[in-house]
């Protein structure tokens, strides 16, 4: 276990799930590394727009409704964001706001790429420098959100291909999660991206005692509205700290047979995050 606080990355692909492929072989690398499981998320309202799923979902992440920066023991957090919703909504809960472009100085080569400038800068700001841990870091936890089809660097990508992001992110004190939603869907979505396990998948002799699975309740209630179908796809990982669980790819598939994690309702990442960072109490067992 950290001996003290880390600090944390949350890299989130806002619809990018649908894109990932055998070819995205950093990402599989992670996920055989790390811990996986599923973020459920709540059903969207009718016509509702992108930008408004994009700032729905991002704010169940966040906790928006009850968390805040000041509850978890004053976390100095910033957000990556190219898209303007995203960026005036983390404003207005705390956040440090930054664009992708802020990261990218001048005083880099113009022949790194500028996906490996990115990874730098942000390793830069949690700490993480010329291969040490420094003592002190301007942010504790950083997000950094990459949708589908965004402008990067002046030019309009599916960042589905730049798993590079996620290489040469290893410090015994970063904890990493990286989030990969399916953006917007619809009920005639692929049936077997369910979270839900039945009865009938359950073999044991107690199956008629089969309980509400966790994530649909909160405080002992039910929770109304719980989607249950195309969860966010989560993988995390810290030396010596996660736990390694027997997935291999990352894949609906293979976080549903093999993931450690189950399935937590999206409003509790952060709060799990912050306890890694010692910034929060320990949620759940």
């Amino acid at each position: 276990m950290a001996d003290k606080p880390s600090r944390g990355l949350v890299l989130y692909g806002d619809g990018l799930a649908r894109f990932i492929n055998s070819s995205h072989t950093y990402l599989h690398d992670l996920a055989s590394r790390g811990i996986c499981g599923f973020l459920s998320l709540s059903n969207s309202p009718p016509s509702e727009t992108e930008d408004e799923r994009m700032v729905r979902e991002f704010a169940q992440l966040l906790d928006s409704c009850e968390a805040s920066l000041v509850w978890f023991m004053g976390m100095r957090a910033a957000i990556v964001a190219n898209n303007s919703s995203l960026k005036s909504f983390g404003g207005t809960l705390g956040f440090t706001v930054m664009q992708t472009d802020e990261l990218i100085k001048n005083n880099h080569p113009l022949s790194e790429p500028p996906v490996d400038v990115v990874a730098s800068e942000l390793l830069k700001l949690l700490g993480f420098q010329e291969g040490k841990t420094l003592e002190t870091s301007q942010f504790d936890l950083i997000f950094m959100h990459i949708g589908a089809g965004e402008k990067a660097n002046g030019q309009t990508e599916i960042i589905a291909n730049d798993i590079e992001y996620v290489n040469g992110l290893i410090g015994s004190r970063l904890h990493l999660s990286l989030v990969m939603s399916y953006g917007a869907v619809s009920k005639d979505d692929d049936p077997s991206l369910s979270v839900l396990v039945t009865k009938n998948e359950n073999n044991s002799d107690l199956s008629l005692l089969f309980p509400h699975q966790s994530y649909t309740m909160k405080g002992g209630n039910s929770r109304n509205n719980v989607r249950n179908h195309c969860p966010m796809l989560i993988a995390q990982w810290q030396y010596a700290v996660t736990r390694k669980d027997m997935a291999k790819t990352f894949s609906f598939e293979d976080f549903k047979e093999h993931g450690g994690n189950l399935t937590i309702p999206a409003d509790r990442f952060l709060h799990e995050v912050a306890f890694k960072l010692w910034k929060a109490p320990k949620y759940g067992a």
